[in-house]
């Protein structure tokens, strides 16, 4: 039934005014939007990529001239022995590389500035009769004996060098290593396997301290 005294009311036409403007207000709301998104992206730096790692680095630069070491003549069996130790030394140890020397290279070698040297065929140290024997020209009995990799060196310090040498081996070895050097021994150390391998081990004369 229609209410006469209170007829429908027509619909509500939509305010074109209204919608205009709400038209406009998102067509510059989103340029701004898209304006302050941009600049935020500009302000926000990327973080700088860390620095590679340094490589490992590579042999030191050592000068062209000869190292000066000493070459006694040697007896035929310690020639053969010190020729079968240099031929088996490495070009370069760790980060020093080979030198030339200046006298017999089949029983001497040098690496690095100031070079390490190794030399075969050098007289046997031998062990002080007593105690208190200050000669100088044998090993005190208190002397630290150092048994590395098999091998048993002795070792003496003097001014700017530390002198490693074999007590245990047919044909004496020794390594001068001077004091620019940290960790000594174990550059002496660097040469103790090839000893192992072209050079003989003796028990006779050998002090207790060089067994294990």
């Amino acid at each position: 039934m229609v209410d006469v005294d209170n007829p429908p009311k027509p619909a509500t036409e939509p305010d074109n005014t209204t919608r205009i403007a709400a038209i406009w207000a998102t067509a510059v709301a989103v340029p701004v939007v898209v304006i302050v998104g941009l600049v935020a992206f500009l302000m926000v730096k990327p973080e700088p990529a860390a620095d590679p790692a340094p490589a490992a680095s590579g042999p030191i630069a050592v000068p062209g001239t000869a190292v000066e070491v000493a070459a006694p003549a040697l007896g035929e069996r310690s020639a053969r022995v010190c020729l079968a130790v240099t031929s088996q030394l490495p070009t370069q140890v760790r980060n020093l590389p080979a030198r030339k020397v200046s006298a017999g290279p089949e029983q001497n070698a040098a690496y690095g500035e100031p070079p390490i040297t190794l030399s075969c065929g050098v007289p046997q140290p031998t062990m002080c009769a007593t105690a208190d024997d200050t000669s100088g020209t044998c090993v005190p009995l208190v002397a630290d004996l150092l048994l590395m990799n098999r091998v048993c060196w002795y070792s003496a310090e003097s001014a700017g060098q530390t002198t490693f040498t074999t007590m245990d081996r047919e044909v004496p070895v020794r390594v001068v290593v001077p004091t620019a050097y940290q960790n000594r021994a174990q550059w002496a150390n660097e040469f103790s396997d090839i000893v192992v391998e072209t050079d003989k081990s003796i028990t006779k004369g050998v002090p207790s301290g060089c067994r294990p």
